[in-house]
């Protein structure tokens, strides 16, 4: 007889961060596109956004830092973000102005776009 698999613990997820080489950049980006708050703590080698319910978002120097390359995985992407968009081309034409790049492969352009934030990170737009 097997036991019952453990009860998972619930984990709230507070933070996620992104390796860069200039994480002051890559938080104005980012600050720009989502609106978060600056956090009181950001500084030349981290800066941080906070979101209205507590969620952060921070960017971290790494010395000799290599970008990912996407679609290949020359270097693997290893993570990228989702943010749902009331309108999809509108914002995608904003990011671009302030920074992010489009690669040219788009898996399902009509649903959602792969952009590249400043420090080449993959990220989605996604319809809401």
């Amino acid at each position: 007889m097997t036991e019952p698999a453990a009860t998972p613990p619930r984990m709230k997820l507070t933070a996620i961060t992104l390796d860069c080489a200039d994480p002051q950049a890559l938080a104005a980006f980012y600050r720009r596109a989502t609106g978060f708050a600056l956090h009181e703590k950001s500084g030349a080698d981290f800066a941080g956004l906070t979101r209205e319910d507590g969620l952060f978002l921070g960017f971290q120097r790494v010395d000799g830092y290599v970008a990912p390359s996407w679609p290949g995985q020359t270097v693997p992407q290893q993570i990228h973000l989702d943010f749902e968009v009331e309108d999809l081309d509108g914002t995608e034409a904003l990011l671009l102005e302030w920074g992010a790049v489009k690669p040219v492969h788009q898996p399902d352009e009509d649903r959602w776009r792969v952009l590249l934030d400043p420090a080449r990170h993959p990220f989605c737009l996604t319809r809401a």
